[in-house]
């Protein structure tokens, strides 16, 4: 059961759409009629989706989301008449996940929901997979430099050190990147205290 909490400034309109979510399986965690309170709603509460439904939505609603969106990022679904692109374009780099330029209606609130999950999904796993390859490539990049100052403190080759790399890496039960992070602190601090004044 997904746990929402909607923001609606309009009463009968928001009683009409919590009795909706509710029908349909959601929890509905707490109706608010602005989003002033709404950062300490998401952190007291920790809904799966937050429900924007704004006659009026300002750029205090978008700071408080790209606040939220910073901390702990979950789908929120924007309703809004206010069909400016620059508004729109603002509302997603906040953390909206699914704009809808409509006003909000108990019917196809369950529908926006269901995009607005699919979609925080599909971007929560591109930024995962975006976050390996950088490590990936930061670990590279390690593992060279380590290698590098191995041949040059040692006098190894190129597959020594990273023999030597691998080996160090298994005996610790650490990764590769984590190991070559350390063999660079220990090697880098050991030449600035050989090197003569």
């Amino acid at each position: 059961m997904l746990r929402v909490i909607l923001v609606d400034d309009d009463a009968a309109r928001a009683t009409a759409v919590e009795s909706r979510l509710r029908d349909v399986g959601f929890d509905v965690l707490s109706v608010i009629p602005t989003a002033s309170g709404l950062l300490y709603q998401m952190a007291q509460q920790e809904p799966d989706v937050v429900i924007i439904a704004l006659d009026s939505p300002d750029r205090d609603v978008l700071e408080s989301l790209s606040i939220a969106s910073g901390h702990n990022p979950r789908p929120v679904v924007m309703f809004s008449e206010s069909g400016d692109q620059r508004f729109i374009t603002d509302a997603i780099r906040a953390g909206v996940t699914a704009y809808q330029a409509e006003d909000i209606s108990p019917e196809r609130v369950r529908a926006a929901i269901d995009i607005a999950v699919a979609q925080f999904s599909a971007f929560n796993e591109l930024r995962e997979q975006l976050d390996d390859t950088r490590r990936q490539l930061e670990d590279r990049k390690l593992i060279e430099k380590a290698k590098g100052l191995l041949m040059q403190t040692h006098g190894a080759g190129e597959e020594e050190a990273f023999s030597t790399l691998r080996k160090l890496a298994m005996d610790k039960n650490r990764s590769l990147g984590e190991t070559s992070r350390d063999v660079i602190a220990i090697l880098e601090r050991t030449t600035v205290k050989g090197k003569k004044p």
